[in-house]
C-alpha cells in the first residue's frame, strides 16, 4: 500500500508562489538562452534590454506576460512560450508616462500572430484612453504563417488603431531588425520612424521575391536598409549608429512633444545665447544667387543646441524639425538654398506638408524661414505630379490653425511665395528682412518679359537687360511693396528676429480660430 504524501496548507501556499516565480522566469527568458545568445551575436539587443535602455530606471510595468498563442496547427500546440513574441506595458521617459511594445525576435522570430496582435492592440487602446504616447520597438519576421489569416487580421487591427490614434497621441516606431510585408504599414502610419543604421530593414517584398519576379539581385540593406529610407524614400526620420543611440534619439524626440493633442509640450529653461544674434546679417551672401546654409540662421535664432532636424538626408532643399524658442517647442520649416537653390519639388512638398499637419494636430506653433526662387521646373517634376504635391503644401498651411509665423530672408518668388506660409494662407505674422525679394519672378526673367520689344531693338541687349534688372530689383523686388499692402506685417533687422518671434508667440499663445463645420477636408493626397 502506497503511503499518501501529506502537504500542509503552508506547502501549498509556497508552491503557488514558486509557480508564479517560475512562470515569470520563463516569460523573461523569451525563446531561451541559446536564442538570446544568437540575438547578441548579430549585434542586436533583446526586447527587454531595449526597454531597459529606453525608459527611466525601474519604471517599466509589464502587461500580459503570460499570454500564449492558441494555435494548434503545424504542431504549434507543443510550443506555447509566454508573451508570444512581444513585451508590452507602460513606463516613464524623463518622468513622463508612455505605453510601449517591444517585439521579441527570440520567440518565433518575433512573428505576429493573433495573441501578439491582441497584446499590442491592448496597449494602443490604453495609450489613447489615457492620452499617452505609444512607442513600438519592431524586430519581426512578419506575419506568422502558421496562423494564416488570423495573423493578417492582427495586422489589420493594429493599422486601424494607428489611424484612430493619429493626431490624438504621438506614435513612434523604432525599427531595430527586419520589418517586412504588411508589417511595414504600421510604421508608415505612425508619426515618426527611427532606424538603427546596421541591423534594421523595411520592405514590402524581400530580396528573394524581387529576384523571382524581376530577376534583380539585391541585398537586404540595399533594398530596405536605413540608408535607403533616410535618403531615397523619406520614410525614416532619424537614424542611430547603434541601438543605444537610436533609443536615445527616441528620448530626445519625445522631449519636444506633448503627450496628447490636448496637452502642452514640455518647457525647458533656455541655455544662454552668446550674442550670436549680431552675426545674422553676415550669414547672407552679397550675391543674390550665392547659396548659404539656412541651418546656420535657424540655430542662431533658436535656443542654443535645441534644433533637431528630421528627414535630414531626404528632400534636402526643405528643412523640417523641432526646436525651442525661450524654452517652448516650435516646429520649423525652411527652404535650404544649399540644394537646388531652395526650390520646392515633389518630395519637399510632401516632407513639409506632413510635418505641418503633425504640428497642427499637437498645437505646436509653426515658424517658417523663406528663401525660395520657385517650384522646381522640368518635365520630370511635372510628370511626377508637382501640381498635386505642391497643392498638399498649400492645403497644409491653409488648414493649420496653430500660431504661424514666417520670415522672408531673401527670395520669395511667384507661387512659391504664396505657398511658403504667406499672409494669404492665414499666417498670423509675416516678417521680412531688408534683404527680402518678393516678386512674381526674378528680376532678369521679369525684365525679359516686360521689355521684350525694347531688348529686340538695341545693339547690346545683355547690357540693357542688366540695367533694367537692376532698376526692377531696386524698385519692385523688395519687401516694401508687400509691406505697403499689409502682406508683410513688419520689416525687421536680422538681429531683431529672435525678440520678435518671442514677443509674437506670447501674443499668439491664446489664439483661437474657428473653421467651417465638416467631417474633414479632402487634401490632395
Amino acid at each position: 500500500m502506497v503511503k499518501k504524501t501529506e502537504y500542509s496548507s503552508e506547502d501549498e501556499e509556497k508552491n503557488k508562489y514558486d509557480d508564479l516565480e517560475n512562470k515569470r522566469i520563463q516569460s523573461r527568458e523569451g525563446g531561451g538562452k541559446k536564442r538570446i545568445e544568437n540575438q547578441h551575436s548579430k549585434g542586436k539587443l533583446t526586447a527587454r534590454e531595449r526597454i531597459e535602455i529606453l525608459v527611466d530606471e525601474d519604471s517599466f510595468i509589464e502587461l500580459d506576460s503570460f499570454v500564449t498563442h492558441q494555435s494548434a496547427k503545424f504542431d504549434m500546440s507543443k510550443n506555447r512560450p509566454y508573451g508570444d513574441g512581444v513585451v508590452t506595458g507602460h513606463a516613464k521617459i524623463a518622468d513622463r508616462p508612455v505605453y510601449l511594445y517591444s517585439q521579441d525576435f527570440t520567440v518565433f522570430g518575433g512573428s505576429l500572430g493573433r495573441a501578439q496582435a491582441t497584446k499590442i492592440c491592448k496597449v494602443m487602446d490604453l495609450a489613447v484612453k489615457t492620452g499617452t504616447p505609444i512607442i513600438g520597438l519592431l524586430d519581426s519576421g512578419g506575419a506568422r504563417i502558421q496562423e494564416g489569416v488570423a495573423s493578417l487580421a492582427g495586422y489589420g487591427d493594429i493599422f486601424f488603431r494607428n489611424t484612430l490614434a493619429s493626431g490624438v497621441i504621438p506614435q513612434i516606431s523604432v525599427i531595430l531588425g527586419p520589418c517586412a510585408g504588411g508589417a511595414v504599414y504600421s510604421p508608415a502610419l505612425t508619426d515618426f520612424v527611427l532606424m538603427n543604421k546596421e541591423n534594421s530593414f523595411m520592405f514590402v517584398t524581400g530580396p528573394e521575391v524581387v529576384k523571382a519576379v524581376t530577376g534583380e539581385e539585391i541585398s537586404f540593406y540595399e533594398l530596405g536598409g536605413s540608408e535607403v529610407h533616410r535618403s531615397k524614400t523619406g520614410i525614416c526620420h532619424l537614424v542611430g549608429e547603434t541601438e543605444e543611440e537610436t533609443l536615445g534619439l527616441v528620448r530626445k524626440l519625445l522631449s519636444y512633444l506633448p503627450s496628447n493633442n490636448l496637452d502642452d509640450s514640455p518647457t525647458y529653461s533656455p541655455l544662454p545665447k552668446v550674442n550670436e544674434q549680431l552675426i545674422l546679417r553676415d550669414l547672407i551672401p552679397q550675391k543674390d544667387n550665392e547659396p548659404y546654409d539656412m541651418k546656420n540662421i535657424i540655430c542662431t535664432i533658436v535656443d542654443s543646441d535645441s534644433f533637431i532636424e528630421l528627414q535630414e538626408d531626404w528632400a534636402k532643399n526643405m528643412i523640417i524639425g523641432f526646436s525651442r524658442i525661450n524654452g517652448d517647442t516650435i516646429g520649423i520649416i525652411a527652404n535650404q538654398p544649399m540644394f537646388i537653390g531652395g526650390s520646392i519639388d515633389v518630395n519637399a512638398s510632401d516632407k513639409a506638408s506632413r510635418f505641418i499637419r503633425f504640428c497642427d494636430s499637437f498645437n505646436l506653433p509653426i515658424l517658417t524661414f523663406v528663401d525660395v526662387p520657385g517650384f522646381l521646373p522640368g518635365v520630370k517634376q511635372e510628370y511626377e505630379g508637382l501640381i498635386r504635391h505642391g497643392a498638399k503644401l498649400l492645403y497644409a498651411y491653409s488648414e493649420a490653425t496653430v500660431p504661424k509665423i514666417s520670415i522672408i530672408i531673401r527670395k520669395a518668388y511667384g507661387g512659391a511665395y504664396i505657398v511658403m506660409s504667406s499672409k494669404h494662407l492665414g499666417t498670423d505674422f509675416n516678417l521680412a528682412w531688408p534683404t527680402a525679394e518678393i516678386a512674381v519672378m526674378g528680376s532678369e526673367g521679369a525684365c525679359k518679359v516686360l521689355y521684350k520689344n525694347k531688348l529686340n531693338d538695341v545693339e547690346k541687349p545683355e547690357e540693357v537687360l542688366a540695367e533694367f534688372a537692376k532698376q526692377f530689383k531696386t524698385e519692385f523686388a523688395t519687401p516694401y511693396q508687400a509691406a505697403e499692402l499689409g502682406y508683410i506685417d513688419k520689416v525687421i533687422f536680422p538681429e531683431e528676429t529672435r525678440k520678435e518671434i518671442i514677443l509674437t508667440l506670447n501674443i499668439l499663445q491664446n489664439k483661437r480660430e474657428q473653421t467651417p463645420k465638416r467631417k474633414h477636408g479632402v487634401p490632395p493626397v
